[in-house]
């Protein structure tokens, strides 16, 4: 109900002119507009996949995923952290591909489940290995728990935003021209906007797991800390520190309103406009 009461306070003050002491009443309107509704099919959307509830939710999971002790643990964190970051890229993703033949949102869901399993497995695979083929050496340990998980981690979050936003590049995409009119269809827009939001995933949790592991590994062998309990306040601070410094960094790497050259579409869309310049809306 308080967001319809704010998008309706944007539509009036839209048609009307604003009183100063509306302007902030605009603005707060505006902010929450934007953070709990779609922006191309203007659907509310659900409290837990807005941007503003992604820090606070993906945290407690990118710390359990971090602690890498057993294989079937290991296992089912990552099914629940893939699980989240998907259902989030999912519901937060270019909302104008359209399919007659099936049910598109059945087959996102479809894929993301698939994708979801395989990430996990991947992710629980190293620790499988450890515990079935090799030895338990230093080196292996650190290959194990230090090295791998940041580079599967990122990857497997960027394949589990391209499957499960796999129709916008397989369908297309709206394009608009600078007066947001819709100039059609386009696969190629689909595909930049998914590379580049699987991009930045990677970016964002490949680093998160990265450089506390780095840090927390130097830490253990200067001995600054001197306990088990400290080590894991260490690992604690800096993950929580990383992944806060590093959603804003993800999530400006590239516009959310998108651009794309006329001259890199489709040739039903080039003899359909004048404009040099098109968008289309990446998603989260």
């Amino acid at each position: 109900d308080e967001i319809k009461r704010n998008r309706l306070l944007l539509q009036t003050n839209g048609k009307t002119p604003s009183e100063p002491i509306q302007n902030d009443q605009t603005k707060q309107a505006f902010l929450l507009s934007l953070s709990s509704v779609h922006p191309d099919t203007g659907e509310i959307i659900p409290l837990l996949f807005r941007p503003p509830a992604f820090l606070p939710i993906s945290l407690p999971l990118v710390v359990i995923t971090s602690l890498q002790l057993r294989a079937k643990p290991t296992f089912f964190c990552q099914f629940a952290f893939h699980a989240y970051t998907t259902g989030f890229a999912l519901l937060n993703g270019n909302g104008t591909t359209k399919a007659e033949e099936y049910s598109l949102q059945e087959k996102q869901i479809l894929y993301g489940l698939g994708a979801i399993s395989y990430a996990a497995c991947i992710g629980a695979f190293p620790l499988v290995f450890m515990d079935r083929y090799t030895s338990k050496s230093s080196l292996t340990q650190l290959v194990t728990k230090k090295l791998l998980p940041a580079p599967i981690l990122g990857l497997m979050s960027a394949f589990t935003v391209a499957v499960v936003r796999s129709p916008e590049f397989e369908n297309g995409i709206e394009v608009m021209d600078r007066n947001g009119k819709v100039i059609g269809l386009s696969q190629k827009a689909g595909e930049k906007a998914v590379r580049e939001t699987a991009l930045s995933r990677a970016v964002l949790f490949g680093t998160t797991f990265f450089l506390p592991a780095a840090l927390t590994y130097f830490v253990e062998r200067a001995k600054f800390a001197k306990t088990p309990r400290a080590l894991a306040s260490v690992r604690m601070f800096a993950i929580t520190s990383v992944l806060a410094g590093m959603l804003p960094v993800s999530l400006s790497m590239f516009p959310q309103c998108g651009e794309i050259k006329r001259a890199d579409l489709e040739p039903e869309i080039l003899s359909a406009t004048e404009e040099t310049e098109l968008f289309y809306n990446r998603g989260i």
